[in-house]
């Protein structure tokens, strides 16, 4: 792999990451990029959102080729994004998390797979962790509906049910390249003239469902969405959201609950109307009917977990009245 910092070289693929307090696995991240063997020309961007864990001169000092943009202000992952898309000057973009490690080929693959359909306008891998277990790496646009399996446990309860496991394709062979509606931004590689096309990712979302209106925006002008299963990823996923101390973490995803029901809301809002507020009596109705069973439950742990429930819907209303309903994203950085 060669990999130059000139902006006015050509490049065969821009790699965009986003950082935010992340030193030690952006180190990992970075070292698995320059382990790449291939003859691919790389241009390595690292958008540091305003980090003070030394990240920036880290980069400096050990990774002097690699574009550094410096953000005061933490941007998100949309709009830090979008400001590294602006120095990307290769045939592709991909996008990498910080906590995301490509293995040997992953580059090679991901090009070979955009050169060969030029209507695909963004393409994933197969997402795993350390351990090697998989991580949802295909998936379908959300609905109200399918929201409502997943939080009920159902979805889990019936991975192999392609009417149950629908929203992550948990029924389908992971092995098995498919077109699908949306891939994680973990790793993604794009295609500029989509990008062009759709436009990059709106600024509304600071966190979460950026990459799902992304990916719907390019189908919309005529693009594929694919999964390619010998792309493969190692991602830790959630270490930029672990930095943050106010919010309350959600056990599934290392997710922070209030910018999830945010973005949720302004999602649904900005592409489907009023299922945004079907969303938000969906979500306060279950957790209600669950906070009402547990307190009334015989059995102390139960009980005990009901505060969790009155926390979620506390949230789930906090979150429509900042958002005015999913018409406006609030003051940002959230």
């Amino acid at each position: 792999m060669k990999a130059r910092k000139s902006a006015s070289d050509s490049f065969d693929v821009s790699i965009v990451i986003v950082s935010l307090n992340t030193r030690e696995v952006l180190r990992e991240c970075l070292q698995s990029i320059f382990r790449e063997g291939s003859d691919l020309t790389i241009q390595v961007i690292v958008v540091d959102n305003a980090s003070t864990d030394g990240s920036p001169s880290m980069i400096e000092a050990d990774f002097p080729c690699v574009t550094l943009i410096r953000s005061e202000i933490n941007l998100g992952f949309g709009q830090a994004n979008n400001l590294g898309f602006r120095s990307a000057t290769g045939r592709y973009i991909v996008l990498l998390n910080s906590d995301a490690f490509i293995s040997e080929g992953t580059l090679e693959h991901s090009v070979a797979h955009m050169d060969a359909n030029p209507t695909a306008g963004i393409g994933g891998g197969r997402l795993i962790g350390r351990d090697g277990a998989p991580q949802p790496s295909a998936r379908m646009f959300p609905t109200v509906f399918s929201d409502l399996i997943v939080l009920s446990g159902i979805a889990a309860r019936f991975p192999r049910s392609r009417f149950f496991g629908h929203a992550d394709r948990t029924w389908a062979d992971e092995m098995q390249p498919a077109e699908v509606d949306w891939v994680p931004g973990a790793y993604s590689i794009v295609r500029p003239d989509a990008l062009d096309a759709a436009g990059p990712f709106d600024p509304r979302f600071f966190l979460y469902y950026e990459e799902v209106d992304l990916c719907l925006r390019i189908k919309q002008k005529g693009y594929s969405v694919w999964y390619w299963p010998d792309i493969s990823v190692i991602h830790i996923g959630g270490e930029s959201s672990r930095q943050v101390k106010t919010q309350e973490l959600s056990k599934a995803g290392s997710q922070l609950t209030l910018w999830r029901m945010r973005s949720m809301l302004l999602y649904y809002r900005k592409n489907h109307g009023v299922d945004a507020w079907l969303a938000m009596v969906t979500e306060v109705i279950w957790h209600w009917l669950r906070w009402q069973k547990r307190r009334l439950s015989a059995n102390p742990k139960r009980r005990a977990g009901a505060n969790s429930d009155r926390f979620l819907v506390s949230v789930m209303r906090q979150a429509w009245r900042e958002t005015k309903g999913g018409h406006l994203s609030p003051a940002q950085p959230w």
